[in-house]
């Protein structure tokens, strides 16, 4: 497989990385997704079962029909499980015009063989490495986890054609930025531990 060069080192590309939410409406064409996916299954794998899968959608008005059925779903995830105090989470969901996946072309979603204990570590582990392929690439991305509900729907999941024993973990959108996003603050790593101070 030929490897699109890029000038990013492995920490300027964790630096770079941004949660992107606007793209442009050009496409990601086949042999760039396969470059992440590549890029996905180089991950860390407990006992090196590689229990991922991928399913890839591209088609927008498949992705607008999913938003619509999401949307619902998550609602009542948020209710049934006490996070609902975000009152301008709900009215963003409940907004028949919000498209959960912000237009973008493409939803890549890692999903676990459910039988194997690691899967869904090895499957953010995947995800990870598919996103910082994505920037080193000149890509946005973003995970859009109020898809989860929706996309573990069995007969959603069927129309997708992701089997029965495969869950969906990871969803995660793919396209061109339609602009620079910029970055959050990040806290200092909180060390629960003391770290010994180096001798001079």
């Amino acid at each position: 497989m030929q490897y699109q060069a890029v000038e990013m080192s492995v920490f300027e590309a964790i630096l770079a990385r941004r949660s992107v939410r606007c793209y442009t409406s050009q496409a990601v064409d086949n042999a760039t997704v396969r470059l992440l996916l590549e890029a996905a299954v180089h991950a860390p794998t407990a006992f090196h079962d590689e229990a991922w899968a991928f399913a890839v959608i591209q088609d927008k008005s498949e992705l607008r029909l999913l938003s619509d059925r999401a949307k619902p779903l998550f609602i009542n995830e948020l209710r049934r499980s006490g996070r609902s105090r975000s009152e301008h989470a709900l009215e963003a969901f409940s907004d028949p015009a919000q498209n959960i996946f912000y237009d973008a072309g493409t939803l890549i979603v890692i999903c676990a063989d459910s039988m194997s204990p690691f899967a869904a570590a090895d499957c953010w582990l995947a995800a990870e490495n598919l996103m910082l392929a994505a920037c080193a690439m000149g890509l946005g991305t973003c995970v859009i986890g109020s898809a989860l509900p929706a996309l573990n729907v069995a007969t959603i999941k069927a129309g997708f054609g992701i089997p029965e024993k495969f869950s969906a973990i990871a969803p995660i959108v793919v396209g061109y930025p339609v602009e620079e996003t910029k970055p959050t603050p990040r806290r200092q790593p909180y060390i629960l531990n003391r770290i010994p101070v180096e001798q001079q």
